[in-house]
């Protein structure tokens, strides 16, 4: 017999369109395969969401001009971790979240953020400050604010669902997500060709979990790709299924359901020996709420800043 395609059941694949338009049974039947993939792995494929491939792939091929330019001309964007532009080689290392020690993640990222002021002077200078566009990839700002429009949309719309299935009216939690804070990360991950061998307990991603609520993940399928932890199974190949996006939660959702549901464990793992030529590239969507937020005792966004600097590599 061929090999089964579909994800193991502990990774269900949620059609967003049977959500959005299925009788009562159907989202019971939806309700029933989310609650125990987010105790068990925290993950989820999400398809039926109508975001457009082109434009995804319009982004990657803008992105790949700018990963592709000379490093003194990326290097007038750089930042660090937290800011608006380029996250160069050796800019992160996610496994610092976890206290340990790791070497740099094997990637360069270009970083945005939440722009739109809220009109408190504290909270947007360091929260939303505007981003900021590379000049020379011109083809790069207009698909990226559209697909950021639509992944907010579509987060919300997460949110509303993970509400009902908590059993909650279903703006538990988009009721403070009037004005969020949110990240966009355009991660590419070499080849060895580019960065050589990985040293010793290197990844293109450090093993970590998410800060936010939820995170939405377009992601390409590589020998060097998305691992994810559970305690049955320990580090396994995160299924792929062409057009969906990956969605796992993050430890302020995590400690939002007093850890009903388990912020997502994951890794990218090192450029493969094997296909040197292998570059990947995903697009990363960090969801989180508004800023000030009390979830269960911790003031969201002081935890969110602590995470983000404690991943920055030294």
């Amino acid at each position: 017999m061929p090999d089964d395609p579909r994800p193991p059941a502990s990774l269900p694949v949620v059609d967003l369109r049977e959500w959005r338009t299925g009788g009562p049974d159907a989202r019971r039947a939806i309700a029933a395969a989310v609650d125990p993939a987010l105790r068990d792995a925290g993950f989820l494929l999400v398809t039926g969401h109508g975001v457009d491939a082109g434009l995804r792939a319009g982004i990657r091929s803008a992105a790949r001009e700018f990963f592709g330019l000379p490093t003194e001309l990326k290097e007038r964007y750089a930042v660090k971790v937290g800011g608006r532009g380029w996250l160069g080689p050796g800019a992160e290392a996610n496994g610092y979240a976890e206290g340990t020690r790791t070497p740099p993640d094997l990637k360069e990222s270009l970083s945005f953020a939440a722009q739109e002021p809220t009109g408190d002077a504290a909270v947007d200078a360091e929260w939303f400050r505007p981003n900021v566009w590379p000049r020379e990839v011109p083809g790069l700002r207009a698909p990226a604010e559209r697909y950021l429009r639509e992944m907010r949309t579509l987060s919300d719309e997460l949110l509303e669902l993970l509400g009902t299935v908590l059993g909650e009216d279903a703006d538990f939690f988009t009721r403070h997500t009037g004005h969020p804070t949110w990240g966009f990360n355009i991660n590419w991950y070499p080849g060895t060709r580019t960065v050589g061998e990985p040293a010793p307990g290197q990844f293109r991603i450090g093993p970590h979990t998410d800060f936010g609520t939820v995170t939405v993940l377009d992601r390409e399928a590589g020998k060097g790709g998305l691992q994810v932890f559970t305690d049955a199974r320990g580090w396994q190949d995160a299924p792929y299924v062409p057009g969906a996006f990956t969605v796992n939660i993050g430890d302020l959702m995590a400690r939002w359901t007093r850890d009903r549901w388990r912020s997502g464990r994951h890794r990218v793992l090192p450029p493969p020996a094997d296909a040197p030529a292998e570059e990947l590239m995903s697009l990363v969507y960090f969801y989180e709420c508004d800023p000030g937020t009390d979830v269960r005792g911790t003031d969201s966004h002081t935890y969110l800043r602590a995470q983000l600097d404690a991943i920055t590599a030294d």
